[in-house]
């Protein structure tokens, strides 16, 4: 484990890269590290596309266990709970589950394994005709003040879903589109302090706010393809930006005259406070080639997954060499 001179972001958001933090088993990595989220011991879990699909690591980097191989069709969200439970959303197995720290099932929110009929075709959000009931490739998922969980449901569906504690599905809300809240591929979603739903409208390039119960109450624009939020104690958002150079459709052009991978912090007024990368030098330490997650832990250092593998973009091998997750050191 290294840190490096280069400190980023400014004033009270500045960071350090910490270089081969990781200290996997011989023969192990992550394969695609699609998110990671931290609990109430400082202890990191790695949701991962690969043979091991959760994996544990003390703060250090140190290896403590895995869990749950062969339970997952494709991971895609991760984050924990107050009381240190770990919630996962399976976007291809159409499903979001609630485990113990040591990967014991505690419940299944929602369904599981059938898409809703939403008219998508394949994975292709464009062809989303209609919002429906959970799920069809979740993506993401936040806990309320009370323990009620939301759901964001964006490959297949254009809805954000809102459950109770004990799992019982509430409402939901949300359709394909550009307007007030509708949305085009609902990434991820974060709950703040003050009670707004956040939700990464990742192909409609913003940010959108809303109440609990779904009412629309304001749109941020000042980020290009957001994939995740994560809001620390005093309200600012840290946003995974994933750019317009990777992470695009067959259908989609990489523009490399647009921003790339970035991170972004604003405060809870939407004041941009720090801001980093771009993806001029993704093998850079200080830049990204596909942010796709984001966390702060306890002591304010910050965890970039990103997803090297299925992003492309670059039209070379930069997805072979570039770190699947990334760690932000505070300076203080």
């Amino acid at each position: 484990m290294t840190t490096s001179s280069l400190i980023l972001g400014r004033g009270n958001f500045r960071f350090e890269p910490v270089a081969n933090w990781e200290q996997l088993p011989p023969g192990w990595e992550f394969g695609e590290a699609v998110g990671a989220a931290t609990d109430s011991q400082g202890r990191v879990f790695v949701f991962c596309r690969g043979e091991h699909p959760v994996i544990v690591l003390a703060r250090d980097g140190s290896f403590l266990r895995s869990w749950g191989e062969g339970q997952f069709k494709r991971p895609h969200g991760i984050t924990l709970g107050p009381d240190d439970s770990v919630y996962l959303c399976d976007d291809q197995g159409h499903g979001v589950t609630k485990h113990a720290p040591d990967g014991r099932l505690l419940a299944t929110i929602g369904p599981r394994g059938t898409p809703s009929d939403t008219g998508v075709m394949g994975i292709d959000y464009r062809t989303i005709r209609r919002g429906a009931a959970p799920f069809n490739l979740p993506t993401n998922l936040a806990l309320g003040p009370a323990g009620e969980i939301y759901v964001t449901d964006g490959y297949g569906n254009a809805r954000v879903h809102k459950f109770s504690q004990g799992g019982k599905h509430l409402l939901s809300w949300g359709e394909p589109g550009s307007g007030p809240g509708q949305f085009n591929l609902p990434h991820g979603i974060a709950v703040d302090g003050r009670g707004r739903v956040i939700v990464a409208d990742r192909e409609n390039s913003r940010l959108q706010f809303f109440s609990t119960e779904g009412k629309f109450i304001e749109v941020w624009t000042d980020v290009v393809r957001p994939c995740e939020v994560f809001c620390d104690r005093q309200g600012n958002l840290h946003v995974a930006e994933l750019g317009r150079r990777a992470g695009m459709f067959p259908w989609m052009t990489p523009d490399p005259k647009q921003p790339g991978g970035r991170m972004s912090i604003f405060d809870e007024g939407g004041k941009l406070l720090a801001r980093w990368g771009g993806g001029d030098n993704p093998l850079s330490p200080g830049d990204f080639y596909a942010p796709h997650d984001v966390w702060l832990d306890r002591g304010g250092d910050l965890y970039v997954s990103e997803v090297v593998r299925s992003a492309g973009g670059y039209g070379n091998d930069v997805h072979s060499r570039c770190p699947t997750l990334r760690k932000f050191r505070r300076v203080v």
